[in-house]
């Protein structure tokens, strides 16, 4: 029988008792005799006598969890500990506080009992303590009292307490209809009180509450973890997860056991054994899983000293030390994190064996349940003609046993079929395949007709992305492609990526799937006109999915990546031509996007340096359509209108040269072309305003700026002149590209981008991306894109008006930088970095006719971009161009220069100052201390 625990639950652990209540008592019986007639110093000294145990406890705690490991054991220890608190706090206010209690009378009866995680028995160290103050009926005015007094002593302890009050009757009625409430009831645990009138409530729930409800029960629980994830994110392998509520963590685990719980009326994990839930194995990984998942969680409450459950980068390394992780072959946070997803994965095995024992369960009756409990459907099945599988019920499963033992090209065909027939896959399928990995070896890796039907599956027209997921979380993947599995799990310790590497190569192919659609065209419109007319599709497929294969080895991951590509290309039955590009592709997918976001495309050097390497037009097409892919497939926010927009016009210049035209020509007729369509869009300007305004700009202007921003850029200058403002600004808010746009009109000098730049960073705006243009009469027109902060347009333009307003003052002289920078600077040596990034300085005059590059890249912080433009001023320094990327915590920024004669840097020394200058932005010293 399910329902509430009564017994008292005691720790795991053959440790000592946490805490001695036996002393506790006496201790507190004392403390009422010494100061019988004065309540505050009574009332005071009980606080410090149990906020001082309480702290003790803790600090038990916290070194047994240190010295053993054990996650679970150590909730637990904290949770009889709350417990053995609570218990004698209400012995001491029952007995003497309020002693008119228990009385007589029926009515006057009291029961606590623990409800929520508490419930369960385990409590992390921040945790909220979660208590249900049960009466028969009514709460009297002793009971009032009562809860009172321990309210306010628990809440004194510092300890963030739920609570309600509810008589019996009105906690069975609330549990009819509010499904938090039943749920809380679920995993009620008397600590102390009343025990007969808790045993009541458990009684009554198991008897009006619990039969026939089943259903709306598991629906309700699998709502609320729908929504759970919309709330956090839909991935499991996200690299800062949430222990707690995310994919993957304890509250996944809990619902398990909630619906679990309440379908087969067992009170323990053990018993889903003997109900035929679990097998003996697979308990065995709910208990490791659920070990690991609190270890994790306890660390991090006691690393914090808050209830933390989102394990950003910050904490990351210190638990990874905490829980024992050594360096080997990578960094002891990555092996740390790889564990962490593994275990996440594990609990989405346990998931789906429980959702296919309830669908057993459930299918005795004529019509059955479709996705689990979701609509009404009549069972549909039929066997597929020639294969060993049958669509039930609108999902995928096998016509025996032994089908994958028979033929291990099964296990791959398996999928392909699901794919075709575009239909989910039963999760009694899913656990025999997981059961029978074993079978792909190195026969079934070589086997034509296996790697054909996987081929079919990654280049299918309908959902690849979703086909690979599940292959990949059955761990189907890792073994036909041993190298993939190499990065199964894997997280790489920066704030630029998302998401682990395998789920960031799987979420490229679905984007890579979209755009091949035409769902994307809108958004991608180059790369839905170039896709149809690729003719090597297959090797792009394999070139996306493998492009960051080789992570985590010693060789540059591009590199060997492409060697895993040639070796793999035959077995997968790719020609010897798909197998060069594909591994070609994979050892430049870095390529294009580090050109268009670190390099002046509009300088025919960097344009004639890609297309040598680039070589042919099939390859441009199939290199920017991987990059779309690769830079979407990061995580949100990473992808933006402006990087397309240097995308494209890379692509465009290229295109020309490998196409065999002449680029200096085409160049012209671009130009005057751009110039045209602006004239012909500027509606209500005179001839002369128009040639006027025409002049202005300088031909990599036309190439570069895009239709919509050259007629705002137009706008802006046309109305700054009327009005006779040498400075002016504008800005742009773009919700769906995550940034917003801030164009700075003004006199052109060494130090405006360093002001602009100190401007935005006094104000907290993260520049994300930098554009600088010079007009023909001495104005610079530059726009840079900084990180949105709002999900509100209206909110995210009045931080817009305020960022452009700070920019006016500052080149106005109205704003003292150095002032606005000094508070962020102290801010700064404050912080705790969880990130060592070594700084570099590269010189080059290599990528540049006219000028000389220097690319500097180092930790990114507040004002970083302000301190390297200043730096570069004071060097005496002309900036011609910047091109400014973030990498997560890694920023990437390149600048254009000359000398003040308008010659390259040529002179070793003066390279090698300038090398140092810059190096030395990144040195921070350290906040002065008192002696």
């Amino acid at each position: 029988m399910g329902g509430m625990t009564v017994a008292l639950r005691k720790p795991s652990s053959s440790r000592p008792p946490i805490i001695d209540r036996t002393k506790l008592d006496a201790a507190l019986d004392r403390f009422a005799e010494e100061n019988k007639g004065d309540p505050k110093a009574r009332e005071a000294a009980v606080k410090t006598l149990l906020k001082t145990r309480l702290a003790k406890g803790r600090e038990h705690a916290l070194r047994w969890l240190k010295e053993d490991g054990l996650g679970t054991a150590c909730a637990e220890k904290i949770s009889f500990l709350m417990d053995e608190i609570i218990t004698s706090l209400h012995r001491h206010v029952t007995l003497h506080v309020h002693p008119g209690g228990p009385a007589p009378a029926a009515t006057e009866r009291l029961a606590v009992i623990a409800v929520g995680g508490y419930g369960r028995g385990t409590l992390a160290p921040g945790s909220d303590i979660d208590l249900l103050f049960l009466f028969p009926k009514a709460q009297t005015g002793w009971g009032t009292a009562v809860v009172e007094a321990m309210l306010y002593v628990l809440w004194d302890l510092g300890l963030k307490v739920g609570h309600a009050v509810r008589g019996l009757d009105e906690c069975i009625k609330l549990a009819r209809s509010d499904m938090t409430i039943r749920t809380s009831i679920l995993e009620a645990r008397t600590i102390c009180g009343d025990l007969l009138l808790a045993e009541q409530l458990s009684t009554r729930f198991q008897r009006e509450i619990v039969p026939g409800t089943a259903l709306e029960f598991v629906t309700a629980k699998l709502a609320e973890r729908d929504e759970r994830y919309k709330q956090t994110e839909s991935s499991r392998y996200v690299v800062e997860p949430n222990l707690k509520e995310g994919k993957g963590g304890l509250r996944d685990l809990n619902t398990l056991f909630w619906i679990a719980k309440y379908v087969y009326r067992v009170r323990t994990v053990e018993q889903l054994v003997a109900a035929g839930l679990f097998t003996e194995q697979e308990f065995a990984l709910f208990r490791k899983a659920e070990d690991f998942l609190w270890a994790v969680r306890c660390h991090l409450h006691f690393l914090t000293g808050r209830p933390e459950d989102r394990l950003t980068f910050e904490y990351q390394p210190d638990i990874a030390q905490r829980l024992g992780y050594q360096q080997r072959h990578q960094p002891a946070v990555e092996r740390f994190m790889k564990h962490y997803f593994l275990v996440a994965k594990d609990v989405g095995d346990l998931t789906a064996i429980v959702c296919a024992a309830l669908e057993d369960r459930h299918a005795k009756r004529p019509p059955k349940l479709n996705r689990l409990f979701g609509r009404w459907r009549r069972v549909r099945s039929h066997v597929l003609p020639g294969t060993d599988f049958t669509i039930e019920n609108e999902r995928l499963t096998v016509t025996g046993p032994d089908v994958f033992q028979r033929d291990p090209v099964n296990l791959i065909r398996f999928f392909q079929i699901a794919d075709r027939e575009d239909v989910a896959m039963h999760p009694d399928a899913m656990h025999l395949i997981r059961r029978s990995l074993k079978l792909i070896d190195a026969d079934l890796r070589e086997n034509p007709d296996a790697n054909r039907l996987f081929l079919d599956t990654l280049t299918s027209h309908n959902a690849p992305e979703t086909i690979l997921r599940r292959m990949n979380e059955a761990g189907v993947l890792a073994r036909f492609i041993p190298d993939f599995g190499k990065i199964v799990a894997m997280m790489q310790f920066n704030m630029y990526h998302h998401y682990t590497v395998d789920e960031h190569l799987i979420r490229a192919i679905g984007i890579l799937s979209e755009m091949d659609a035409g769902t994307l065209k809108e958004e991608h419109p180059l790369c839905n006109e170039i896709l149809p007319t690729i003719t090597n599709r297959t090797a792009l497929y394999v070139a996306v999915l493998l492009h960051d294969v080789a992570k985590g080895r010693p060789e540059d991951h591009s590199i060997a990546g492409a060697k895993v590509m040639m070796k793999l290309g035959p077995r997968l039955g790719l020609s010897d031509d798909d197998t060069e590009t594909a591994a070609w592709l994979i050892e430049q997918h870095l390529l294009m996007s580090d050109i268009a976001q670190r390099r002046d495309i509009s300088d025919p050097r960097t344009i004639q340096d890609f297309a040598d390497k680039v070589q042919s037009l099939e390859r441009l097409k199939m290199l920017l359509v991987l990059t779309v892919a690769d830079i979407k497939a990061v995580g949100p926010g990473v992808w933006n209108g402006w990087k397309g927009q240097l995308l494209r016009t890379l692509y465009w210049e290229t295109e020309i040269i490998l196409a065999g035209g002449h680029s200096a020509a085409n160049r012209s007729e671009r130009v005057k072309a751009a110039k045209e369509q602006t004239r012909a869009a500027l509606t209500g300007w005179s001839p002369d305003e128009l040639d006027a305004y025409i002049a202005r700009h300088y031909p990599p202007y036309w190439l570069k700026v895009e239709p919509p921003r050259r007629l705002a850029h137009a706008n802006l200058m046309r109305e700054a002149e009327k009005a006779g403002k040498r400075v002016a600004t504008s800005f742009t808010t773009h919700a769906f590209h995550g940034v917003t746009e801030i164009t700075v009109l003004a006199q052109d000098h060494p130090r405006l981008l360093a002001v602009i730049a100190g401007a935005c960073a006094a104000t907290g705006a993260n520049i994300t991306d930098a554009y600088i243009n010079t007009t023909t009469d001495g104005m610079a027109l530059d726009t840079i894109f900084v990180t949105r902060t709002h999900p509100n347009d209206e909110d995210e333009r009045r931080i817009a008006a305020r960022i452009a307003s700070n920019v006016e003052r500052a080149l106005k002289g109205e704003l003292w930088l150095t002032d606005a920078m000094q508070k962020r600077t102290e801010q700064r040596r404050r912080q705790t970095k969880a990130f060592a990034v070594k700084p570099r300085v590269i010189i080059t005059n290599d990528w540049s006719d006219r000028y000389t590059v220097i690319e500097v890249s180092g930790l990114d912080r507040p004002g970083l971009l302000y301190d390297l433009t200043s730096t570069v001023s004071q060097l005496n320094l002309n900036i011609a161009s910047a091109h400014i990327a973030t990498f997560g915590e890694r920023a990437v920024d390149v600048f254009y220069v000359t000398d003040l004669t308008g010659y390259k840097i040529t002179s070793p020394t003066r390279q090698e100052a300038i090398r140092r200058d810059l190096l030395a932005v990144f040195t921070i010293e350290e906040a002065p201390t008192d002696a």
